[in-house]
């Protein structure tokens, strides 16, 4: 028994078989009509976005309208924080607000609460702005 080892030998490969193992280039009528179904799935897909968008806001309206209404309040208190802030780092406006605050709570307890009659006038233009909002029917809350 011989335990002569055979050298595996190579693959010669000359500028024949390289050439034959590499993909050929694409022509340009082959190139144009992958473009052209490329073009035709966008096309496709646009057309029917409409359709699709209007389907899917139909069955999940009032998900979106809630999230949208939450979005919005959190922005809108953030903006009015921000806002108050910013007013409040002016020199001598806060303490001018907070003196015109206090001015305006004077004068509505003595227009308002001072005698029983202003007390009773105030009562009456509550109810009557309460069953603007509420209605006539609904009882005394």
């Amino acid at each position: 028994m011989s335990t002569d080892i055979k050298e595996s030998e190579s693959p010669d490969l000359s500028p024949s078989t390289e050439e034959q193992l590499l993909l050929p280039p694409a022509s340009e009528s082959e190139t144009s009509q992958q473009l052209k179904q490329i073009g035709d799935r966008i096309y496709t897909f646009l057309s029917g976005l409409p359709d699709y968008l209007s389907d899917f806001f139909g069955e999940y309206k009032r998900p979106i309208i809630t999230l949208g209404l939450i979005f919005g309040s959190i922005v809108s208190v953030k903006l009015t924080l921000a806002l108050l802030d910013a007013i409040n780092d002016i020199p001598l406006l806060a303490p001018t607000f907070e003196l015109v605050g206090f001015a305006y709570t004077a004068w509505f307890i003595y227009r308002y609460l001072w005698k029983a009659s202003s007390r009773d006038e105030l009562l009456d233009s509550f109810n009557g702005f309460k069953d603007q909002v509420l209605g006539k029917g609904n009882p005394k809350i």
